[in-house]
């Protein structure tokens, strides 16, 4: 009989100590590889959504607050800042550009963003359809909402008071859809984008007359501005330029996002140590299974090694069965882990923030993988080895 059979005989014939073998051997490798898709994936929307921003402009505050809602859009904005303030920063020298952003309304659940067309260019935007919006109370959607909503051009819309669903609505105000964006991955997917002015005139409504008009004009305010240094100098300048004055902090998306990954860091170290011990559980279930097995197996054993099987041939075979347990459940795991982070990606696709796939591929899975089949090979060593010591006469003799 080969190897191969003698390896499936002996597995199919424990069911219940190679399934919880296998079964450990799986969750291990599937935390892990579910634990590292999500923080790689995390990081690259991260990154990717705060590409080509260098300062974010706002309210005191909080500035890990300000970053979460100028650039990701996951919070709530600490205030809001005097249009002058955009001027003065146009008019820094250390400034190439500034983009206003205006917050506080939504549509069903997602933001409306009173901006500038250059926040478009920012995010390379592309139309799927319509045009970009060149006047108040026209609005360009993302991808996610014109899917969720079934909005399209030409079709209007009234905005609500609020980022959180069933706030009062702006009803003497409705958006026309003029365009609608291609989808990008990101934070532009989940925003409706519309001029500075439509955001204005949605909460001001109609002046009785200029001179309240010039009022209203002179107390308009925007939320934010996202920056971008015109030098190198202006990094190690600007930030403390403006968080020296009474209303206006400075937060880098780049040091922020940094601070987040690193307290959240603590959790995910947390997971992937859970995974590592699965691991070596599943190892030390592979070594007492093959040990039992060795011990039910020594007459057995004896008696091919009286057949002519050589000493390499028993410790190949433990060998083998330790490793054939390992790698079913890496493989098994492996799918798992990719199978679950798909299926919950379509979830958060519906219902969530964020989008996720189970397709990335990182290559220190493979580097996991290997792990866990060393680890799986060192636990079968010592059982296959005794194997291969088996004294024939003493195993003979046993009843």
């Amino acid at each position: 009989m080969s190897t191969v059979r003698l390896l499936w005989a002996y597995l199919s014939a424990r069911p219940l100590t190679t399934l919880l073998t296998v079964l450990l051997v799986a969750l291990g490798v599937a935390t892990t590889t579910i634990v590292t898709l999500v923080t790689n994936q995390a990081e690259e929307r991260l990154v990717r959504d705060a590409a080509g921003i260098d300062l974010v402009v706002g309210a005191k505050g909080s500035p890990l607050q300000l970053v979460l809602a100028g650039v990701y859009h996951l919070d709530v904005p600490p205030g809001n800042v005097p249009v002058a303030a955009l001027a003065e920063l146009r008019a820094n020298r250390l400034v190439a550009q500034a983009i206003p952003l205006s917050l506080g309304d939504s549509f069903r659940g997602f933001r409306i963003v009173g901006t500038e067309p250059a926040f478009l260019e920012l995010h390379g935007a592309k139309l799927a359809r319509g045009e970009a919006f060149a006047a108040p109370m026209q609005a360009v959607i993302g991808a996610r909402v014109a899917a969720e909503t079934g909005l399209a051009p030409g079709a209007r819309f009234v905005g609500s008071h609020g980022l959180a669903p069933g706030g009062p609505e702006h009803g003497e105000d409705p958006f026309t859809v003029v365009g609608v964006l291609a989808p990008t991955g990101g934070v532009l997917d989940r925003l409706v984008l519309t001029p500075l002015e439509s955001v204005w005139l949605a909460h001001e409504g109609e002046p009785a007359d200029e001179d309240e008009r010039r009022i209203l004009e002179e107390a308009r305010d925007i939320t934010l501005a996202l920056v971008r240094y015109a030098s190198p100098l202006a990094a190690a300048t600007l930030p403390r330029a403006i968080n020296a004055s009474d209303r206006l902090q400075a937060a880098s998306p780049a040091f922020e996002s940094a601070r987040l990954f690193r307290l959240a860091g603590v959790g995910i170290d947390g997971l992937r140590a859970f995974g590592v011990l699965l691991l070596a559980t599943a190892a030390l279930s592979v070594f007492v299974a093959l040990f039992q097995a060795l011990s039910d197996r020594r007459r057995e054993l004896a008696l091919m090694r009286l057949l002519g099987a050589s000493p390499a041939r028993l410790f190949a075979l433990l060998l083998g069965e330790g490793l054939a347990l390992t790698a079913i459940g890496i493989v098994l795991g492996m799918a798992v882990g990719h199978g679950a982070l798909e299926a919950a990606g379509r979830v958060l696709a519906r219902h969530g923030e964020w989008t996720l796939t189970g397709a990335d591929f990182d290559t220190i899975e493979l580097a996991y993988a290997a792990g866990a089949l060393l680890l799986g090979g060192l636990a079968a060593a010592v059982p296959a080895w005794l194997a291969a010591r088996t004294p024939l006469a003493g195993a003979l003799a046993d009843d």
